[in-house]
């Protein structure tokens, strides 16, 4: 065949619509204050990315949204620079340590793509900081991070979500699996990342959950946008998010407690000078198991992570507690000087 005459059988087949891509920035805004992990909230909006000429058009009514943005090619020089300013935008916050997360760039993570808008890629960040009050004219605030994913904390012993709500729902799911190998490998992967069936709990698994509980149907985002409120699911499953920023959550929960192993994270949480009992109450806040006391101060003291800085405070409320300071000069003497957790009580 000549080339004109495939260029002519080219002419007319249906050429594909054309997709508009547009790039987003969402943040993870970590801080553990009194023991609680906390990730900073805004307003979700009608559309994922609002354009910058129109502003943040928020709705109180709505799920809970991380903070993000747009990236403007011809004004902005980093994505981590971009963030920065719509965080700051959105929140009055000035962020600290950012490290990137991840991208996601699945089909109509915005709903407004069926109706001919733009498909959106967007990077996540994780950043960790100290709680401080937003700035009053924003819409932001908050949250407890196990109001989102209430069965990732083990603190008090096992979720009773997981034995009440979630292992019942997600068996008459694999009851429904007509493929006889497919429901046994389905189960395996259920029994292996909820620690069912004599399984160990791996605290790092957070993504792999959320995932299930998606597939399974279990929380309202997995559901179609136009399904009416009284048929959505009650909801046992956790507070949700809008769009997909509860699995951008899970994402980064997921990150952090396997970082916590090899790079001293932790102490981005803390004041400059802090007890032990508060590094140890920000490690279990992060991991959402209780840990051992004196083997983790040892640990910890043995890992020339931190040393005592001099002083002294009541806030305990019994005996003056020391007070340490992060020990920098091991960031020289070891590659992956990180909170090695030892066996939760």
């Amino acid at each position: 065949m000549s080339k004109v005459a495939r260029d002519n059988m080219d002419a007319r087949r249906p050429q594909p619509s054309p997709v508009t891509i547009m790039i987003g920035l969402e943040a993870v805004i970590v801080a553990v204050t009194e023991g609680v992990p906390r990730i900073l909230s805004v307003g979700h909006t009608d559309h994922a990315l609002s354009p910058p000429e129109h502003g943040v058009r928020t709705r109180p009514e709505a799920p809970d949204a991380l903070p993000f943005g747009p990236l403007d090619p011809s004004a902005d020089c980093t994505l981590d620079q971009a963030l920065r300013g719509w965080v700051s935008e959105q929140t009055g916050l000035s962020l600290g340590y950012v490290e990137q997360l991840y991208t996601f760039g699945d089909p109509y993570r915005d709903p407004l793509q069926r109706e001919g808008g733009p498909r959106v890629i967007s990077v996540a960040y994780l950043a960790l900081t100290r709680e401080c009050v937003p700035a009053r004219e924003q819409n932001a605030s908050w949250r407890d991070c196990y109001t989102y994913l209430p069965w990732e904390d083990w603190r008090e012993g096992r979720p009773q979500i997981l034995g009440h709500v979630i292992e019942p729902a997600l068996q008459q799911w694999l009851t429904g699996i007509n493929e006889p190998s497919r429901q046994r490998r389905q189960r395996e992967r259920v029994d292996i990342c909820f620690g069912f069936s004599g399984s160990a709990w791996d605290p790092e698994r957070a993504l792999e959950r959320y995932q299930i509980l998606y597939e399974a149907a279990l929380v309202p985002e997995a559901w179609p946008q136009d399904t009416p409120a009284e048929r959505l699911p009650t909801s046992p499953s956790g507070r949700p998010m809008a769009l997909d920023h509860r699995r951008i959550l899970a994402t980064a929960l997921g990150r952090l407690r396997g970082k916590l192993k090899y790079r001293p994270v932790v102490f981005e949480l803390l004041p400059d000078t802090f007890t032990l009992s508060q590094l140890q109450g920000v490690v279990e806040a992060l991991s959402g198991v209780r840990l051992h006391k004196q083997n983790f101060r040892r640990l910890v003291e043995k890992g020339g992570l931190v040393e005592e800085s001099g002083g002294t405070t009541f806030s305990t409320g019994g005996r003056p507690a020391k007070l340490f300071r992060f020990r920098r000069e091991v960031l020289r003497e070891r590659p992956a000087p990180g909170v090695r957790l030892p066996g939760a009580s």
